[in-house]
């Protein structure tokens, strides 16, 4: 674990109450198409999931604030590609590797709206799918199911397995 993931999950530990703005947070991150590249945020995310089951801090808010900063983030993503349509390929640091939104725009164009569910589960397609989706004018309310859909899972899936097995190793 990097040094600032680690440093993120000692403080969360240290400062419980914090856990659910800091999650927020990192879920956004995680889900917002130029910041995923710079933190680490999958990793301590899961880092999370274990102090929940470790320390007993409550799992729902937890929960709901990785909902949230996952549903945020892609939401973000979309509408500044749906705003800005093409010229967002000339952003940083979407300028420096135009093949990430070629990927997404493919895996876009052959899988639709399941691709906005399917690609919040893979790195780099995570963060170049909401903008494809943005910047092709996928429809809002399509593009806002299958966000909220993907989220509710992506944060059942990473926080569940270290809340349930630490709470199984402590006992």
């Amino acid at each position: 674990m990097s040094e600032f993931a680690s440093a993120t999950v000692t403080f969360v530990q240290s400062h419980s109450a914090w856990a659910a703005p800091i999650v927020f947070i990192l879920a956004f991150c995680e889900s917002s198409a130029f910041v995923s590249l710079i933190v680490p945020a999958t990793v301590i995310l899961f880092g999370i999931g274990g102090l929940i089951g470790a320390s007993g801090i409550d799992f729902w808010p937890i929960w709901i604030a990785a909902v949230l900063g996952a549903v945020a983030g892609d939401w973000l993503a979309y509408a500044l590609a749906f705003r800005f349509k093409e010229k967002i390929t000339h952003v940083w640091p979407l300028s420096r590797d135009p093949k990430l939104l070629g990927r997404g725009a493919a895996f876009f164009q052959r899988w639709g709206t399941l691709a906005v569910f399917v690609g919040r589960f893979f790195g780099p397609l995570r963060a170049a799918v909401p903008l494809v989706a943005g910047g092709c004018g996928m429809p809002w309310l399509k593009f806002q199911g299958a966000n909220v859909a993907s989220a509710l899972v992506r944060a059942t899936g990473i926080l569940t397995p270290g809340a349930i097995g630490m709470r199984w190793l402590v006992g």
